[in-house]
């Protein structure tokens, strides 16, 4: 009776359970993405050998699931995925990659929580996300966005005294290295600007799922065209055949890891969960993956954990939820909005047309 009353349990809570295995995910991969950095491994190097993994683990998929179902691709189009995957995928990735060699993972990742904040101030200056400024939910984003901000300035500029510094012994991993006031900043800067190419990059997403709704098609054509422009500017950049040999070491798995488990289950977990419970539930868990990398990176990469990053941290996760909280209460009120407006026999169902007022919904 225990074990039915457990597997009961456990079938109603798919969801959450879905999300806590996919922010374990990200945390693993932000420690061996740092590790790999940090041992040496070029930034364009690694972009180009994920997505190549990351394509070639979604190809089959796209291809036998969308076969029948996707849109014709014209050259045009083709055009249009690849100018959106270099401007946005690829420079976001080798920017993000590249901060890691002047911060540590916890606070690369602590840095990702700007990225709804920068999404909506971006969507506002497109006219694609409006204010409201004089109702609860517009003030709740504003708060929450300044808040969000206010986290990345202190993580920037103030490091505090330390509050754990690990032991050498018995780590897995061990890269300690600290880092001076310029570099910090400079990857502070380095990973401002990775979350804003994102951020542009999500929000061409809109427009571009409209036009070619096949969205695992579409993911695997980006990966793709992230993979050759990497490849090329890797390949521009760094010259010598072996930075580009693999071995059985920590590149290949941190590699292998992205490509596979991050692209492969994270994304399919996501999009589930987004069907399931709307993407407000999915960004809910991002602080998550933060706590848990800063273990990680105390445990086997012998990371010191500054007070700072402990204030910064608490600052983007409280104006995560702020914004978030406004977002979802704006949400809800377009939507009984949009129900007192349809007529006795709709024409369009309600789940389109409140679609169809929020075009900035696109998952990361």
């Amino acid at each position: 009776m225990n074990q039915a009353l457990v597997m009961g349990c456990l079938r109603n809570q798919k969801a959450l359970i879905a999300m806590i295995i996919t922010q374990f995910i990200y945390a693993g991969m932000s420690v061996l993405s740092k590790a790999a950095i940090s041992s040496g491994m070029k930034p364009s190097i690694f972009v180009s050998y994920r997505q190549a993994i990351a394509t070639l683990s979604l190809a089959p998929f796209a291809f036998f699931f969308q076969r029948k179902s996707a849109p014709p691709l014209t050259f045009y189009m083709l055009f249009k995925i690849f100018t959106v995957s270099s401007c946005g995928m690829s420079l976001s990735l080798n920017l993000y990659y590249g901060a890691l060699n002047y911060a540590s993972a916890t606070f690369a990742t602590a840095l990702t929580n700007t990225i709804p904040a920068m999404v909506f101030i971006l969507a506002l200056c497109l006219r694609i996300e409006r204010l409201g400024i004089s109702e609860y939910h517009g003030m709740a984003k504003v708060f929450g966005t300044v808040l969000a901000f206010s986290g990345s300035m202190a993580l920037t500029f103030y490091k505090g005294p330390a509050l754990y510094s690990g032991s050498k012994k018995d780590h897995i991993i061990i890269i300690s290295r600290s880092y001076t006031q310029e570099e910090w900043i400079k990857g502070s800067i380095l990973l401002l600007a990775a979350n804003l190419t994102w951020s542009m990059w999500l929000i061409m997403q809109g427009p571009l799922i409209k036009q070619y709704p096949a969205k695992l098609r579409l993911t695997t054509l980006q990966c793709g065209f992230c993979c050759i422009t990497s490849t090329i500017y890797g390949a521009a950049v760094e010259r010598n055949l072996s930075s580009w040999k693999l071995g059985w070491d920590v590149h290949l798995l941190s590699i292998a890891y992205s490509g596979i488990l991050v692209t492969g289950i994270t994304f399919t977990l996501q999009v589930w969960v987004v069907e399931k419970k709307g993407p407000v539930y999915t960004a809910i868990f991002s602080p998550l993956a933060l706590i848990v990398t800063a273990i990680f990176s105390a445990l086997f990469l012998d990371e010191t954990l500054h007070w700072g990053s402990i204030l910064g941290g608490a600052l983007l996760v409280a104006g995560l939820y702020s914004f978030l909280w406004g977002k979802s209460r704006e949400t809800t009120q377009i939507g009984n909005q949009q129900t007192l407006l349809l007529p006795s026999k709709p024409q369009v169902p309600l789940e389109c047309i409140i679609t169809s007022e929020s075009p900035h919904h696109v998952d990361k």
